[in-house]
């Protein structure tokens, strides 16, 4: 695995933390949270342009989307008590389903 590829990955991770962070800063009311908001979407944004020197565009973004989206969905429904209704697991898992189809097609 390249190091685009891992920059796309942490990029994803980073984007997952932003916006438990954002759930937490109440709307940017609440100092320590929005600190922490704002440093991991300038982490998620800069590891993003990082892969993108290297892996497609397309491919990037769908990923690092992807990766936030099922992420963010996973721990909504793990900690913050989001519904956990047979649909959004099937929907979840197509998600995820386009994240491997998507890095299969772009090996190095």
């Amino acid at each position: 695995m390249s190091l685009a590829w891992i920059f796309l990955f942490l990029a994803g991770f980073f984007e997952i933390c932003f916006t438990i962070a954002l759930k937490y800063s109440q709307g940017f009311t609440r100092l320590i949270p929005s600190i922490f908001s704002a440093i991991f979407i300038v982490l998620s944004f800069f590891s993003v342009s990082q892969a993108m020197k290297e892996i497609p565009i397309g491919t990037a973004y769908a990923i690092w989307a992807g990766i936030g989206a099922a992420g963010t969905v996973m721990c909504g429904m793990l900690f913050f008590g989001d519904s956990i209704h047979i649909i959004r697991l099937l929907s979840l898992v197509l998600i995820i389903i386009g994240i491997v189809g998507l890095k299969m097609v772009n090996v190095d």
